[in-house]
């Protein structure tokens, strides 16, 4: 599987020394819950820039993708990019008879 290469146009420089564009929690939470639920068929990463709730910067995109393909909840061919994580069984068991607080 190829990985997604990082170029120089993703960084931002800052008093000689660079640093990535790293996207925040509720970006990241966005792309995963999206890609849960469209989990049936590939999605080009143009279309899913279209279709996400809010504007995303494809540096930004890009790095999150790279997130979830490292943790195993994705998989990207020529396709596109598709979800594949299932939650275990038994933290779905275990969940059910809990109570929130």
């Amino acid at each position: 599987m190829p990985e997604l290469e990082f170029t120089n146009n993703e960084m931002i420089e800052k008093k000689d020394h660079k640093i990535k564009r790293y996207p925040n929690l509720s970006t990241v939470l966005m792309v995963e819950d999206f890609l849960r639920k469209h989990r049936d068929m590939p999605i080009k990463i143009t279309e899913l820039k279209q279709k996400l709730p809010k504007q995303i910067m494809h540096q930004t995109l890009k790095i999150i993708l790279e997130y979830l393909f490292r943790s195993g909840k994705i998989i990207y061919g020529p396709k596109g990019i598709q979800w594949i994580y299932s939650e275990p069984e038994h933290l779905k068991m275990m969940m059910e008879n809990t109570l929130e607080i």
